[in-house]
């Protein structure tokens, strides 16, 4: 494991919640296409960096002014990815710095292999390749696979975020796939399954609805190898939607209730990430020996999340 430089400050999320005024209430993702064309406002510290419009979203690159961090901004520096009306963050970086980690939640999942059997690792919801840069760096004999539904994320991601120069970096363990996460293909894309799989999935501001149904959680399930486990971001009140009715709490609760549903409660444990709700599934690590053997396979930057995990009480 490489020791690294942490970005600037610990950064929570209700900063990075950049809520930009909206002008729809969308409710369907291919609907995105018909969203007003009049850009939505940014705060004055981001300078624009790419405005484009796809069947599924409208994503916006932006850089966050490094002369902010004068004023205290913790994101000064940071170049993001804004996907739907609100302007909620889907990936950051910190391009400067080299630092592949970005004090989210998003480096939540980087603690995941540790505990997983020796198969490759499923992102469902790449994004600009934030969770998968990570996991890349800290295991290097792990392989990611990575589904975006988008083809336009992974294009701005590669001409932006160095996602091209990080599959070339790691050719054969990098594999990204433009498609649906949940149908088939990703289900059976490795044999025997996937030792892990971490779930980000959001359409129009808000976890996507099929995530609040226990059938969806049993079909993730199967993708997974014996012993393996699945980590998921299930939002919360840092999430704001576009469609009216979908409270970022309720989601939140919603999805954790399906989780429970399908796994079983004594198998879900979850963390409070700044206002971002992260959930585990598989046996919980309480025993000191299992968290002290998890922490030291970690970076020393990862280990104190190993502690802030609690058992789901939905």
């Amino acid at each position: 494991m490489a020791m690294i430089t942490l970005p600037p400050t610990w950064l929570p999320l209700s900063i990075l919640r950049l809520r930009l005024r909206s002008t729809s209430t969308t409710t369907t993702i291919r609907a995105a296409a018909a969203r007003s064309s009049v850009p939505h406002p940014l705060p004055d510290e981001l300078h624009l960096v790419a405005d484009i419009r796809s069947p599924y979203n409208h994503i916006r690159v932006a850089d966050v002014s490094r002369s902010a961090a004068g004023a205290g901004h913790p994101l000064a520096g940071a170049r993001l990815l804004l996907l739907d009306a609100p302007g909620n963050i889907h990936s950051l970086s910190f391009p400067r710095c080299g630092c592949p980690l970005t004090s989210t939640y998003l480096d939540v999942f980087a603690t995941l292999p540790p505990l997983l059997p020796a198969s490759p690792l499923a992102v469902l919801g790449f994004g600009a390749g934030s969770a998968a840069r990570a996991i890349l760096h800290f295991f290097p004999d792990l392989s990611v696979h990575g589904w975006e539904i988008d083809p336009a994320v992974i294009s701005v991601s590669r001409d932006f975020f160095g996602l091209a120069e990080l599959e070339e970096e790691h050719a054969a363990r990098l594999f990204i796939h433009v498609g649906d996460a949940l149908e088939a293909e990703a289900a059976e894309a490795v044999p025997g399954g996937f030792g892990g799989v971490l779930v980000d999935l959001f359409a129009d501001g808000s976890v996507l609805p099929e995530l609040q149904e226990a059938d969806t959680w049993r079909r993730v399930g199967r993708m997974v190898a014996a012993g393996g486990r699945v980590m998921v971001n299930c939002g919360g009140p840092c999430v704001e939607a576009e469609e009216e009715g979908r409270d970022g709490e309720a989601v939140k609760d919603a999805t954790l209730r399906a989780l429970t549903a399908a796994f079983g409660h004594e198998m879900v444990s979850v963390m409070d990430v700044d206002e971002s709700w992260v959930a585990m599934t598989g046996p919980a690590v309480s025993a000191p020996e299992e968290v002290a053997a998890w922490k030291a396979k970690l970076p020393p930057e990862l280990r104190r999340y190993v502690d802030m995990w609690r058992p789901c009480l939905l």
